[in-house]
């Protein structure tokens, strides 16, 4: 073992680590990663940007520009409220419709814009029904999985391990080349979760406004002001308490927290309350006089104008401008011309300054919103609105061009004619050159964030190879495990994939072991093909926790889960996964 293997192994540990943590945004670890590899001189230069021109990268941002296309057209709309008529009927049938809609969708389209639509129209379906949301979300996020591994389009891991291959000399990946254990996954995990669902608490809250949108309690700041009532009462028998029913988490005073017992704190003028509650209570809160909500401090408000705001709950969508920064760092209000009145932060309720705390993908925020600033504000990708505000404006006549192009862009790859990354570009072109996306809008849609990250993972890929430490871990897993057959190895990637899939980025998780699995096979001898497709499928099926994918953590909050909750119901479908999976891949890719 060299020194640079070390160096390199050490990086590997401390990357998944951060990647885990979450303490640092995924893509800063993967630059950060690039630079230290680039510092140390285990790659040189252009390997350490090489990930950047890498056809998989190309490929990835090209299709966020599609995805997002068939969403401006409303396409993916379309489909989604023909669902919820199918729940009217009956809730099985709109389930498995619902399920099968979604896998389909998937497997053409990016994930996250395919349940960003779905989230609100379920929710609306679960209200008219007498369901709770929390039984419709979780299938939602699981069946854009189950369809993602159907084709190679379906997500970007798919088309990431496709061009590992091929700089390793192997075939490409074909489009549909994964389509018969994609299918089997996508038929099991529809069936599975009509059992599943069972499993799936029915939380729902007792105010209107929450069991409209299911979204649970909040935290919140308002201030005392002189004319209210409260002031000169002891907290605790004061008619806020008492009438409204607020939880007070802490009372501060002159930038201090007063510490002490709620039957001895006399409230003041000034005073500032941190409490928690539900929608209902904030606005009642908003509406009571005496009381000012801290979030509105400073705004100007003209006579009637509060005539013209409503309430509006929306998530923050993994990978935007907004994680990893405030609310007053993030100039919210600025930025977005709304104000935020509360969060609900990972389902937590934290005892902290609301304008503080750090948002993560996932975070609710309730926001009070001017009505001619809804369709304005449904254009900003960086939320996913779970109350309904309203149709988006749709270019509705740019649908059927979308749709054409999107089938030529599958056709022409499927067939042969043109690589992936050649089609993927010319229908972007397209698709701006018809006015079905706007180049401003397409710049927009792509996800720099996995951009950066593909780039960087795919540098460190590159240093595993050069420094000899994937054949190193190879040939310890080939000495732990190869005595038990291929097949055995296949069982081993598809579980090692699946754990740090769970805690970690799939694409990242992808790429570290690819060169392994690529390095194992040739150590035995065997076609490395059906090890890549272990590692693939198990990097896009992560069921066990709310942060393992992105759209379970766009669903997290909105569902009102708990961590629990997608342990319960995605263990037995990872184990029944992997076990499908360790019969069906050397069969369909023969060693």
């Amino acid at each position: 073992m060299t020194v640079e293997i070390i160096f390199v192994l050490v990086l590997i540990a401390v990357a998944v680590g951060l990647f885990a943590s979450e303490k640092l945004p995924i893509d800063l670890v993967a630059l950060m990663i690039m630079g230290v590899l680039l510092l140390s001189g285990i790659i040189t230069p252009e390997e350490g940007i090489s990930g950047f021109s890498n056809t998989a990268t190309v490929t990835v941002g090209a299709m966020f520009v599609f995805s997002t296309a068939l969403f401006k057209t409303g396409a993916v709309n379309v489909i989604g409220v023909l669902t919820t008529r199918a729940f009217k009927q009956n809730f099985w049938i709109g389930l498995v419709s619902m399920m099968l809609l979604v896998g389909a969708l998937s497997a053409f389209v990016n994930n996250t814009p395919v349940v960003a639509i779905f989230v609100p129209i379920l929710i609306g379906a679960a209200r008219e029904i007498g369901k709770s949301p929390s039984l419709l979300l979780m299938p939602l996020s699981f069946a854009s999985m189950f369809g993602g591994v159907c084709t190679l389009i379906g997500s970007s891991t798919n088309i990431l391990l496709s061009s590992i291959a091929v700089r390793h000399g192997l075939p490409a990946f074909g489009m549909f080349e994964f389509a018969p254990v994609g299918l089997v996954f996508l038929g099991v995990g529809i069936l599975y979760m009509l059992v599943g669902v069972r499993l799936i608490p029915k939380r729902r809250g007792d105010a209107e406004l929450t069991e409209r949108f299911g979204m649970g309690d909040y935290r919140t700041e308002i201030i005392i002001l002189p004319k209210a009532k409260s002031v000169g009462m002891p907290l605790n028998r004061s008619p806020l308490v008492e009438d409204v029913g607020i939880d007070v988490l802490e009372v501060i005073r002159a930038g201090k927290r007063v510490a002490l017992p709620p039957s001895r704190i006399t409230l003041q003028a000034k005073d500032i309350l941190r409490v928690v509650g539900d929608v209902e209570m904030i606005k009642k809160l908003q509406e009571r006089e005496g009381i000012k909500l801290k979030a509105e401090e400073g705004l100007r408000k003209r006579k009637g104008a509060e005539d013209t705001m409503v309430l509006v709950e929306a998530i923050i969508a993994p990978n935007t401008r907004l994680e990893g920064k405030s609310l007053k760092e993030s100039r919210f209000r600025d930025m977005y011309g709304v104000t935020a009145l509360a969060i609900r932060h990972r389902g937590k309720l934290m005892r902290t300054n609301v304008n503080s705390i750090k948002l993560r993908a996932g975070d609710a925020l309730l926001l009070n919103v001017k009505k001619d600033r809804l369709h304005g504000l449904q254009d900003e990708e960086v939320f996913v609105f779970v109350s309904e505000v309203g149709l988006p404006q749709f270019r509705r006549s740019k649908m059927i061009p979308a749709l054409l192009i999107g089938v030529g862009i599958v056709g022409t790859a499927a067939l042969g004619i043109a690589p992936i990354v050649v089609s993927a570009i010319t229908g972007c072109v397209l698709l701006v050159l018809l006015g079905c996306i706007t180049l401003e809008e397409a710049y927009e849609a792509i996800d720099w964030k996995v951009i950066f990250l593909l780039a960087g993972a795919l540098t460190l890929g590159v240093a595993l190879e050069k420094t000899g430490a994937a054949l190193l871990l190879s040939n310890f897993i080939v000495e732990t495990v190869g005595g038990w057959g291929p097949v055995a190895l296949v069982a081993a990637f598809y579980l090692l994939t699946s754990i740090l899939t769970e805690t970690m980025s799939n694409n990242a998780t992808a790429v570290l072991l690819a060169p392994i699995a690529i390095a194992s096979a040739e150590t035995l001898g065997i076609d490395p093909r059906p090890l890549l497709m272990a590692v693939t499928f198990a990097a896009s099926a992560s069921f066990m926790t709310p942060v393992g994918y992105q759209t379970n953590t766009m669903i997290y909050a909105a569902g009102q889960y708990r961590f629990a909750d997608f342990l319960k119901v995605g263990a037995p479908l990872n184990l029944l996964f992997w076990i499908l999976a360790t019969m069906l891949i050397p069969n369909f890719w023969p060693f």
